[in-house]
């Protein structure tokens, strides 16, 4: 989708989309997703922990704080802000440290697949005694492989062409029960699992598989951490829009990263992550349907673009600070900026 730098097109854009009703039909499905959207009000931005995983808890709340930051998406699994054996004993402490500074927690980012994942009840059942309503959980794949992947330096591939003869059908009603058993584990503990959406070969990729999972179930327990990044890298020219639609009703968080198609070293072509506003999104019209979505939620800001290392998570830098949490902070101004305009602030 090319990106539209026009003023007067990205207008028209705009109101092409309100126009068509993109939003206006959405069935918000039972008590439970209306009460959670029916007020917006000031929605939280946080800041995704992996970024600051070169600094303990007390520097990187300090940090968040400081940069402008309402709060914190922590990262509870292996080699996280929270390590997943030690999560009853340190998720409190974490969290009040992160409180102290000024700061919400409203979500934590979890190696989750299923109620089997290693000390999946103990990390949900310690987020509802520390009063964090949420984490993210995933990802599935279309494989019985039950390993999440690493998705550290994750582009698009198809490692095994053999996958593509599944029986896609059969596959989701078999991870239709994996669900059944999670949201019954959210619901004692009334924590909600957030299934975040990533591009490539992988389960929630193409969107509508995910609402086929996720649909007839109550989405305080279980719901959509909707990317518009990656979202917009499986469907560029405009298959974001009904992936957007699809998902609106059952969006508890929203993901923010933009990204443009270039060549890497091998010479493949794959989405190459970027600072905000460099690339292809069209945030100015994916705000737009967040707000008439009526959205309450964190917005979290991801930096998946080089950046001495915080990208990746790294706990050593090979860039100055300084020079890392200018464009952390470049990134939450245009991020604001854009809420603004759409009246989400």
């Amino acid at each position: 989708m090319p990106k539209m730098r026009n003023g007067s097109s990205r207008r028209r854009f705009l109101s092409r989309v309100a126009s068509a009703g993109v939003m206006a039909s959405l069935p918000y499905r039972g008590s439970a997703g209306a009460a959670e959207n029916a007020s917006p009000g000031r929605l939280p931005i946080i800041y995704f922990s992996k970024h600051l995983q070169w600094l303990d808890w007390e520097h990187m709340a300090g940090t968040a704080k400081e940069l402008g930051f309402d709060g914190l998406d922590v990262t509870v699994r292996r080699g996280g802000h929270v390590e997943p054996e030690r999560v009853e004993a340190d998720l409190p402490k974490m969290a009040k440290i992160v409180r102290a500074a000024g700061l919400e927690i409203p979500m934590i980012t979890a190696g989750i697949v299923d109620v089997d994942s290693p000390h999946a009840e103990a990390i949900i059942r310690a987020a509802s005694e520390a009063g964090i309503p949420r984490y993210r959980w995933g990802w599935f794949s279309w494989s019985d492989d039950r390993e999440v992947p690493d998705l550290s330096n994750f582009h698009l591939s198809i490692e095994r062409p053999a996958g593509l003869l599944l029986d896609l059908p059969a596959r989701l009603e078999q991870l239709r029960r994996s669900v059944a058993r999670l949201a019954a584990l959210n619901e004692k503990y009334q924590v909600c699992a957030m299934y975040h959406n990533h591009s490539g070969a992988m389960v929630g990729a193409s969107v509508w598989d995910l609402w086929v999972l996720i649909k007839d179930f109550d989405p305080r327990w279980v719901s959509s951490n909707f990317d518009i990044g990656h979202a917009t890298v499986e469907g560029g020219l405009g298959g974001w829009v009904n992936s957007t639609r699809l998902m609106a009703p059952f969006m508890r968080g929203i993901a923010i990263k933009d990204f443009m198609w270039g060549r890497n070293s091998k010479g493949e072509w794959e989405p190459l992550w970027c600072p905000l506003g460099e690339g292809m999104v069209n945030f100015p019209a994916y705000f737009a349907m967040i707000k008439q979505a009526k959205f309450s939620g964190p917005v979290q800001l991801h930096t998946e673009y080089p950046l001495g290392g915080v990208e990746n998570g790294a706990r050593t830098l090979t860039m100055d600070k300084a020079q890392i949490l200018g464009a952390i902070r470049k990134d939450l101004n245009t991020l604001k900026g854009w809420m603004k305009q759409a009246q989400l602030t």
